[in-house]
């Protein structure tokens, strides 16, 4: 049994190392997105996208991993692997507990952006590299599902 990870954009984009703009553009060219950058009934019929309301919040869109992949390799972009994605993470950690002057963004401001999967191997590389930073988001922000 096959089970797809359902994203939002910024989180898909980010697999392939791009911003959820320019995510959503190869979306956009596919013609899964409609003017207002939900799901078209297409996408929702390919299984690349799927709506999600909530009455007390902002839609909320998801983008199925692998059917987006495909989308998104066929534009020249490929999935950056994991140990990249935790490489470039502790760099960008370490760096920003490192500090500067230029920086307003806390270090924990900036891990609340860590997909939740890395975070156990990120804070290893980083005990291991010696910084004393750890991630200490306990669990994954769950997205809101409407009562269907």
């Amino acid at each position: 049994m096959t089970t797809s990870q359902w994203l939002n954009l910024s989180d898909l984009g980010r697999r392939f190392g791009l911003s959820a703009r320019h995510c959503g553009h190869a979306l956009d060219h596919q013609g899964w997105r409609d003017g207002n950058g939900d799901p078209t009934p297409a996408a929702i019929a390919a299984g690349a996208g799927q709506r999600h309301n909530s009455h007390h919040h902002r839609p909320s869109n998801r983008w199925n991993v692998d059917i987006c992949a495909a989308v998104l390799s066929t534009h020249s972009q490929r999935p950056i692997n994991r140990s990249e994605q935790v490489s470039q993470w502790v760099t960008l950690l370490e760096a920003m507990e490192e500090g500067s002057a230029s920086v307003s963004t806390s270090t924990d401001q900036m891990a609340e952006d860590l997909p939740f999967d890395l975070i156990k191997d990120v804070n290893h590389q980083l005990s291991h590299r010696g910084c004393r930073y750890q991630v200490q988001r306990l669990q994954e922000k769950q997205p809101l599902v409407s009562p269907t």
